[in-house]
């Protein structure tokens, strides 16, 4: 089994272009921040699929990509999380991908999870709704440009912190 569980907030996540390879085994995702989960997904390559929503919220085409742009720069602090239904976190479903999502999904309510989901949590009204105005530029790169120079000022602040 492989207990590997990936947590990274979004605006580092999207400064990894390349999904590395010891992380091609995780099929299940979710995005949060640290109240709320807003969406649970499953794919045979999660890394890709959390690219495909962003990606596709430009265009509308994925509500949880969408709520990620309306809700920048804020949502640099959401969290993406990358599981793997072979983990002994889903010894209970016996590691089968379908019932794994199930089971995070009932045990979190995601906000966008409709389907299974007999009660999605709301959004937060701190965030602004996914059919919103993008708070964002469409420039990919502009918004990693600015994820890049975020990370940096934590990264010092944490040298910093460390050296006190």
């Amino acid at each position: 089994m492989n207990d590997q569980h990936v947590v990274l907030s979004l605006k580092r996540f999207i400064l990894i272009e390349q999904c590395p390879e010891n992380w091609k085994h995780l099929d299940l995702y979710l995005f949060r921040d640290e109240n709320v989960v807003f969406y649970v997904g499953q794919s045979h390559l999660a890394f890709d699929r959390v690219w495909d929503h962003l990606k596709g919220g430009f265009k509308g085409h994925s509500m949880v990509g969408r709520f990620m742009w309306t809700n920048w720069p804020v949502s640099m602090k959401f969290t993406v999380e990358l599981m793997c239904s072979k983990s002994t976190d889903f010894d209970c479903v016996v590691h089968d991908l379908n019932a794994a999502e199930r089971h995070l999904i009932e045990r979190w309510s995601p906000c966008f999870n409709i389907s299974l989901n007999s009660q999605p949590v709301p959004i937060p009204s701190m965030y602004f709704p996914a059919n919103g105005i993008l708070r964002c530029g469409r420039s990919l790169n502009k918004l990693i440009h600015q994820a890049e120079r975020v990370v940096k000022v934590d990264d010092a602040r944490l040298l910093i912190d460390e050296t006190e």
